[in-house]
């Protein structure tokens, strides 16, 4: 008789801007603004979305949800079939070359421990998907647009992948696959996402931002860093 095979009851999760790509949902709706099918078009996308950037900053700092509830509002109208179209291109021109080097090693490293392998990003599924397929893990989840007769409403639907609702979703997947959170891992680099980090077992800062290094000294996270040569495995270090 074969021996059956076990499914991995831990899960590595992973956020994706700031975490293992440079770049953020800001850069892939300003690709998108570039990309109208008229010069015109181009135009105006792109100016109304450089002007609109302080309040983007603005809202980041008070709520990640509600950023993403506005942010995505400016999507109202895109045609579906064209987002879908040129998220293929995105990927290569704006997402691909922003991954950090060492991304690929951490997510090679954690897959040979034997842990499922799952993106959970607040951008949105189209954008996160040639990103999934390239780094080659298991799931993904991610932001979806609401689309009627073909466009986008600028509204997100539910659930918001976002913030504190991240440690719902896993703890809401963890359920559905059989994971035991106690022994999951997760990444981030922002202080928005400390739910996530808190509700599994091994949490680890990576490029963290200020808030988020000092809460990881503080509860003695391991700290890491994904940006240096791909040469060199990550490095995982106490702060």
């Amino acid at each position: 008789m074969h021996p059956v095979l076990k499914k991995p009851n831990r899960a590595a999760f992973y956020d994706v801007d700031g975490t293992l790509i440079q770049t953020n949902i800001v850069h892939a709706f300003a690709w998108y603004a570039q990309h109208q099918p008229t010069l015109s078009g181009s135009l105006i996308k792109s100016a109304k979305t450089a002007l609109s950037i302080p309040m983007f900053l603005i809202a980041d700092k008070l709520s990640r949800k509600v950023f993403n509830q506005l942010f995505y509002g400016y999507y109202a109208g895109e045609p579906e079939d064209r987002l879908l179209v040129l998220a293929e291109e995105l990927f290569e021109d704006v997402i691909k070359p922003s991954i950090f080097p060492r991304a690929k090693d951490l997510i090679e490293e954690s897959r040979r421990a034997g842990m499922r392998q799952v993106l959970i990003s607040g951008g949105l599924d189209f954008t996160v998907r040639p990103l999934a397929r390239y780094l080659g893990v298991d799931d993904f989840i991610a932001n979806t647009l609401e689309f009627e007769n073909g466009y986008a409403t600028g509204y997100l639907g539910k659930p918001f992948v976002a913030g504190a609702t991240k440690s719902v979703i896993m703890r809401d997947y963890a359920a559905q696959h059989g994971l035991d959170l106690g022994e999951c891992h997760a990444y981030s680099d922002s202080y928005s996402d400390t739910p996530m980090l808190t509700v599994v077992g091994h949490p680890t800062a990576v490029n963290p931002d200020f808030r988020l290094r000092t809460v990881a000294r503080s509860y003695d996270w391991p700290i890491i860093d994904l940006r240096g040569d791909s040469r060199d495995k990550p490095a995982r270090r106490r702060a």
